[in-house]
């Protein structure tokens, strides 16, 4: 519970006005909710007749801040009107106060929703920004090591599941605390005795359902795990499906991919029988409370031992009721919470990824490439034991063009991700113009870069959009020529469209060589002073 609140809290910052605003209306939706049962009270005793006659002599009780006095002022005033007038209006007037007092604590509980619905959804929001963010800053080393549909499951289902798990109790947080204190204080007020052997009862149901709780957290860890497995797997499949179909392999790849949905059904099974039973064992111990309460007190009543009488014993066990429903609540939350928190692990195994840059202490800036590039005794490997490129060394001076020639796995690809940083050197250095990429800052750096990939990448936008994907402007002409000297305005011209004809997901409205044009119309739209 404390790690679920140190994470709302640090989130709620932006949005303290509408808590507060929730937490002041949640105040006064549970003050009239007192004073509506409260109401009851004369409203039994009216009916059952249980009102002495006051002599007409009687001063009216002066009144102080304590219950026994509120209750002698009340009852001396209620009095008064029926002998002035009759039961029948007396009863009409209550029933009218009870009505308003009822209207009041809903028309509080709707505004102490309506500044929570913000908060809710904004910290949602906020949560999917900061992942967003996040992926495009981490390195392209982070990505190697985790699978993109697991990243995806922690975006999209790990996100929804604290929306819904976490944020969802948040109602609870700051509502039925007040109200439990609020009619806490009211049974201390009607019966201290009897109240004291109320929480006696209470923490019991706390313990059976704290006992249940503790694994739900592991058992929801694993679930989210296996929903991230399932999600990747799909994600290859529809990646890889061609090479699926042209080896025959649908029916295999369908039988791994139930192994795993199977497995995360049964984990998800087991999470929910277990989440379920909160509300039935609450309610169950809540029960028994309440027979033990109506025991206890009625026994008070019997042997006289009691200020109580009929009315404020039925009005206590009303009260009592309401207490019971917050407590129910809060277990349920306390089971949500418990299995929201392990979706909140795998979001803070993101956000508390180390970003780029790389080169922690660069502080330089280049404006422009001038002289030449050198690589000097450069060694990289992706894994601990093998080497990518080892001891590389040679010099790029400024409008040569230049191509590197080797076999597959010869390092040609990696000394191209090198330069502008994609991954950090592990042995040698790297200079541009005699000032080492280590000590540039990242954005200047990869300013002077424009980078054609290996696999030509176009984003589900139109063909403008992804020319200008580094800027905004809005220089159609340049874009033009830009398509002209990758020989690709041709194709582009032949949509009705043109420049707004949207390229498909990953480009798949083009070819595969009209998607390579296209990558190489955008480096030369950027106009960089070195082209990858």
């Amino acid at each position: 519970m404390k790690q679920a609140l140190q994470f709302l809290f640090k989130h709620f910052k932006p949005y303290q006005g509408n808590v507060i605003q929730n937490v002041v209306f949640n105040f006064l939706h549970s003050i009239l909710s007192l004073v509506s049962f409260a109401s009851f009270i004369p409203f039994l005793r009216i009916l059952f007749d249980l009102n002495p006659e006051i002599p007409s002599t009687q001063e009216a009780p002066a009144f102080t801040w304590s219950s026994d006095s509120w209750m002698e002022w009340l009852n001396y005033h209620i009095n008064s009107f029926i002998q002035a007038n009759s039961k029948l209006d007396g009863l009409m007037w209550i029933c009218a106060f009870i009505g308003v007092s009822f209207l009041l604590k809903n028309f509080f509980r709707y505004w102490a929703m309506y500044h929570m619905a913000p908060v809710r959804m904004g910290v949602v929001r906020d949560l999917r920004a900061q992942i967003h963010h996040r992926l495009l800053k981490l390195p392209l080393g982070y990505f190697s090591e985790e699978k993109k549909g697991n990243l995806i499951g922690k975006f999209t289902s790990d996100v929804t599941e604290v929306e819904f798990s976490i944020m969802s109790s948040l109602e609870l947080v700051f509502k039925e605390p007040i109200t439990f204190a609020i009619y806490l204080a009211a049974m201390f007020a009607m019966n201290a005795q009897l109240t004291l052997f109320v929480l006696v009862l209470l923490p019991i149901s706390g313990i059976f359902i704290s006992l249940i709780a503790k694994s739900l957290k592991n058992v929801a860890n694993r679930g989210q795990s296996k929903l991230g497995e399932v999600v990747a797997m799909l994600e290859e499949s529809l990646s890889g499906l061609r090479v699926l179909k042209s080896f025959g392999a649908e029916d295999r790849r369908h039988e791994q991919f139930s192994e795993r949905n199977d497995y995360y059904f049964n984990v998800m099974t087991k999470l929910y029988r277990k989440q379920y039973l909160a509300s039935p064992l609450s309610e169950f111990l809540g029960t028994l409370s309440m027979i033990a309460v109506l025991w206890f007190g009625g026994r008070q009543i019997f042997d006289g031992s009691s200020i109580f009488d009929g009315a404020m014993f039925i009005t206590y066990i009303i009260i009592f009721s309401q207490i019971i429903t917050p407590a129910k609540k809060f277990s349920d939350a306390y089971f949500k919470l418990k299995k929201g928190m392990a979706s909140v692990d795998r979001i803070n195994e993101i956000l508390d990824a180390t970003p780029e840059p790389l080169y922690e202490n660069a502080t330089k800036t280049i404006e422009d490439f001038k002289h030449e590039i050198s690589f000097k005794n450069v060694s990289f490997g992706y894994t601990p034991t093998t080497k990518a490129v080892n001891n590389v060394s040679f010099d790029v001076k400024k409008g040569e063009k230049i191509a590197l020639v080797g076999t597959s796995g010869s390092g040609k690809t990696t000394i191209a991700n090198l330069l502008p940083a994609f991954y950090a050197i592990q042995e040698g250095d790297i200079q541009i113009d005699g000032v080492s990429i280590r000590d540039i800052k990242m954005e200047s750096l990869r300013s002077l870069f424009g980078i054609v990939t290996q696999e030509s990448v176009l984003f589900n936008d139109t063909v403008s959009n992804n020319m200008r994907l580094w800027n905004g402007e809005t220089d159609d002409d340049k874009v033009w020529e830009a398509l002209k000297i990758a020989h690709a305005q041709h194709f582009v011209k032949e949509e009705e469209e043109g420049l707004e004809y949207v390229a498909g997901d990953g480009g798949s409205k083009f070819s595969g060589g009209q998607k390579q044009r296209m990558s190489i119309a955008r480096a030369v739209y950027q106009n960089p002073p070195v082209l990858i």
